[in-house]
């Protein structure tokens, strides 16, 4: 059976295009293939479209599927300042018959964001550099493309603030159903006590736009993304 954990990772680190460096927004369609080597191997599709809303604000959505599993993700952004704000996040997960949802609204006027995940309501202060889960993914190719080698996001996450840090290992030429990329490689930095590895690589060529995520497990099963096509 396909644990939850597993297609929850395919959304948690698969949205990522072009603020700390300025991000500048624009309009894109990528589908990627995944898959689980675990005890025994699943494959899928995952897609992710950045596009902007009538009202001028942007919203990035994921979907991902493998056998009875559906996860589908979406934030809401907007700029002011040069800053990349988040306006509301949405998040629904099926596996076979059970669900699970989130909500997350941010009022910046008021200086709060709420939020109901399984009907357990929540609110938390926030200020401007706080993302979602998904938001905060739409700042990483900037900062790349600025050259910065470590990287971290404050994000409202469970009722609390966490970090998120990334660190830039290198680059790879690297091998996908759409083709080769010459891509600078991230990894997740989860501090040293943790044995769970993630891997993401971004290709310049194509704005930075993620070509292949790879997770590897404790227990050894490997989940991979790589793109299929982007548009």
């Amino acid at each position: 059976m396909l644990r939850k954990g597993c297609i929850t990772l395919f959304i948690l680190l698969l949205s990522l295009p072009a603020l700390a460096g300025q991000v500048e927004l624009k309009p894109y369609r990528a589908v990627y293939v995944n898959k689980v080597d675990a005890t025994i191997s699943i494959s899928g599709e995952a897609i992710r479209e950045l596009k902007q809303l009538e009202d001028g604000t942007w919203e990035l959505s994921v979907e991902a599927s493998a056998m009875m599993a559906n996860i589908r993700e979406a934030t809401r952004v907007t700029q002011r300042d040069n800053q990349l704000l988040p306006l509301r996040y949405d998040y629904h997960r099926r596996i076979l018959t059970r669900n699970r949802t989130a909500q997350l609204r941010f009022d910046w006027d008021a200086g709060h964001v709420t939020t109901d995940i399984d009907d357990k309501p929540w609110r938390m202060a926030i200020e401007p550099g706080i993302h979602d889960k998904l938001s905060y993914q739409l700042q990483m190719p900037a900062d790349i493309a600025d050259g910065k080698t470590s990287l971290s996001y404050q994000v409202a996450d469970g009722g609390r603030l966490q970090t998120y840090r990334f660190n830039v290992t290198g680059e790879d030429r690297v091998d996908t159903p759409a083709g080769q990329f010459n891509a600078i490689r991230v990894e997740r930095d989860r501090g040293e006590d943790s044995d769970r590895e993630t891997l993401i690589w971004f290709a310049p060529e194509l704005d930075y736009l993620v070509v292949r995520l790879e997770q590897v497990e404790p227990n050894g099963n490997r989940f991979t993304l790589l793109l299929k096509q982007a548009q």
